[in-house]
This record gives structure tokens, sequence and C-alpha cells, in this order.
């Protein structure tokens, strides 16, 4: 006579099949994940980019491996990654703050302005403040996030109120800023005695901790923190569902109840913000003043939004861009000084991988459609509904 199974050998087996079921799945879904990001069209277009840069070398004569591997070894070597973070400090704050925005489709192009006001409004407090150095710092920062803030929201209003285009009145209201910025800087402002256009040193203790002897400041981990918070809020939070239902379909959005007024508002002045947090950074960090040019200079909008285009506004493929284009800045010096390739590559490489990457946007690969079969009936007859529409992917997500 057979005898009954055991219950417990039974509960046994089944969680070994559940959890081996759900191992697979998780291997399965990251190899998914891996195929995905290479076959992804930001994959696409960094490869053609360095394939077509290293054509470029190949016909001016000089060596594509050893111009590659200066800009490897010059920004990521021993004596290259302090500089690449630094740099990278600047490039990736402004890269959130332009992907914040551009997140729901619109296009704050007015980061250099505030990020000079963040920077001279820093300055400002951090000279005349009777607060003790540690609470000043604190001050300097608050006192540039809100001077970004406040003049983003002019250009929101200025859309809202007056129907001016956001990517028209953040543009424009960056030049009157940046020059209040020099003419401060120049006359009232200006350090006594000095033939540069500079302010007075900020007093001792008016710094941003840094690492140890590098110029690699505590500015770093105050950018990752608001990476780290714009992430969240696009992940676990409604606000981050509505903002990316908004960029996917802005009627849709509307007619689900986002108000777009209010929406545009607080993204234009969390990116102003975020943009006064990097000048402010700036200042606070060597050489520990504000000196007329340093922070447009280098082009830290300009090249921030790019890193929030390739990365279509996503928060963790926004932080892999900025970092892959702070590396590009700081090796393309490196590599002009070892192999005199001018470092002007880099930029071309640069406009390369976004031209590539607006390709490959706006003209899909087609899919190939098997051939159908006379006898069947078509797949859509006039009378049958409409096939039901997906929700476009974002193309480049990392995150």
């Amino acid at each position: 006579m057979a005898s009954a199974p055991d219950p417990a050998r039974t509960k046994g087996a089944a969680r070994i099949k559940e959890a081996a079921r759900t191992k697979g799945a998780a291997r399965r879904n990251g190899t998914a994940r891996i195929k995905g990001a290479l076959r992804s069209p930001v994959t696409f277009s960094v490869v053609a980019g360095l394939v077509i840069g290293a054509l470029f070398l190949v016909g001016t004569g000089a060596d594509p491996f050893a111009a590659y591997g200066a800009v490897v070894t010059g920004s990521l070597g021993a004596d290259g990654i302090g500089s690449t973070l630094t740099t990278g400090t600047s490039v990736l704050g402004m890269a959130l703050a332009l992907a914040i925005p551009l997140r729901a489709g619109l296009i704050n192009l007015g980061g250099d302005g505030q990020m000079v006001l963040g920077g001279i409004a820093a300055t400002v407090t951090g000279l005349y403040s009777p607060l003790p150095a540690p609470l000043t710092v604190v001050a300097a920062l608050l006192a540039g996030v809100l001077a970004g803030a406040a003049y983003a929201a002019l250009a929101a209003l200025c859309e809202n109120r007056f129907g001016v285009p956001l990517l028209v009145s953040s543009l424009l209201l960056s030049y009157p800023a940046t020059s209040l910025a020099s003419y401060l800087v120049r006359y009232p402002l200006k350090e006594p005695g000095s033939s540069l256009p500079q302010t007075r040193r900020l007093p001792e203790g008016v710094a941003l901790p840094a690492f140890g002897t590098s110029t690699v400041t505590a500015g770093l981990v105050l950018v990752v923190l608001a990476a780290g918070a714009y992430w969240f809020a696009d992940r676990r939070t409604a606000v981050g569902y509505e903002i990316r239902m908004t960029g996917l379909n802005a009627r849709f959005a509307a007619y689900a109840g986002v108000e777009r007024k209010g929406l545009t508002l607080r993204l234009v002045s969390a990116s102003g913000a975020l943009a006064g947090l990097v000048g402010a950074i700036g200042v606070l960090s060597f050489p520990y003043r504000f000196l007329d040019g340093s922070l447009t200079a280098p082009g830290y909008t300009w090249t921030g939004l790019t890193a929030a285009l390739l990365a279509a506004a996503a928060p963790l493929g926004t932080v892999v861009a900025a970092f892959f284009f702070a590396v590009l800045q700081v090796g393309g010096l490196s590599m002009e000084r070892t192999t005199e390739v001018p470092r002007e590559l880099t930029q071309v490489l640069q406009a390369i991988v976004i031209v590539f990457l607006a390709a490959r946007l706006r003209f899909p690969r087609l899919r190939r459609r098997k051939p159908q079969d006379p006898q069947e009936p078509a797949a859509h007859e006039p009378d049958d509904p409409a096939p039901t529409a997906k929700e476009p992917a974002s193309q480049g997500e990392f995150a």
C-alpha cells in the first residue's frame, strides 16, 4: 500500500521550484536589459562617433589608438582623475539642471545667466556675511540656489503670462544676467589694485571642504545628492510620473488633469536652483572668488544640455553622459599635449554623437514585414477599429 506524500517535503519542493523560477526570470530580465542597452540609439551614436573620429585622425596622419589612449589616461589616470571629477561636478550639475525641465519637454537655455547670478549671490554673501565661516558657507549656497531659482522663474512667468516660449525667454534673459555680473565684478565688487576683473578672495574658512590635496570639493557630493533626489522623484513619486507623461504627450497629460503652467513654473525654478547651486559651488571652490567669465567660458551649460539630450533626460543616463563628456573635455587637453592632436576633436566627437542620435530618433529603423498570403484577408479592414497605439519608448533611456 503506497504511503501518503510528506507535506513538508512537498512544500520544500514547491519553494525550490519557485526560487528557481524567480532566479531564471531575473536572469532573463538582466539579459534583456543588457541587449537593450547594446542595441539602443545611444550606444550606436557613441560608437559611430568614435569610429568617425578615428577616421578623421587617420586622415590627418595621427594614430587613433594613441589619441584615444591619451584621452583615457589623461582623464582617468592618477594625474587626471581629480580634474575630471572637478569638471564633472559642474557638467553634471548643469546637466541635471537642464534635464529636469527637459523631462517634461521644456528647454531651459538660460543656464549661464542662472549659474552666474548664483555665483555672484554666493560671492556677496561670502564677503559680507557676519556669520561664522561654516554658517556663511551654508548661507552662500542657499543664496546661490535662491538667486538661480528666482531668475529662472522669471523666464517661466514670461511663458505663462505673456506667451513667450520658454526657449526664447530663458535664452534672452541670460544675457542681462551675465552682463550685470560682469559690471559688478569690474566696478563695485572689483578687488582693489588688481588688473583682473575679479572680486576679493573670500574670507578664510569660507570655502567648501576639499578631499585631500585635490581640487575636488564637497560640491561633488551635493551634486550627486541632487542626482539621487532627481532619480527618486522621477521613479518613485506621482510628480515624476506626471513629468514623464507631459514629456511624452502634453495634451494627454493636460486632459488627465496636469496643470501645465504650474508644472512649468516648478520645473524651471528647480532647474534654475540647480544652476545657481553650480555657480555657488564654483565660487566656494578654488580660486575662492568670482572671476568674470570663469563660469561661462568652459561651456558647462551647453555640455550639460548635450548630456541631457543624449540621455533623454533620464536620471541615471544623465549622470553617465555627463561623466562621459567630462572625460572628453579633460582628456582632450591631455591628447593635445601628448599627441599634438587638437583638443577640438573632442568637441567634434560630441557633435557627431548628437547628430547620429538625432538621426536615429528621427529616422527609426524600418521593420521588415512578412509577405502576406494573397488568400488571407487584409489585416485591417476599413470597418475594423484602428490598432491600439503603444506608448512611445523613451529613446536613450538608461534608467
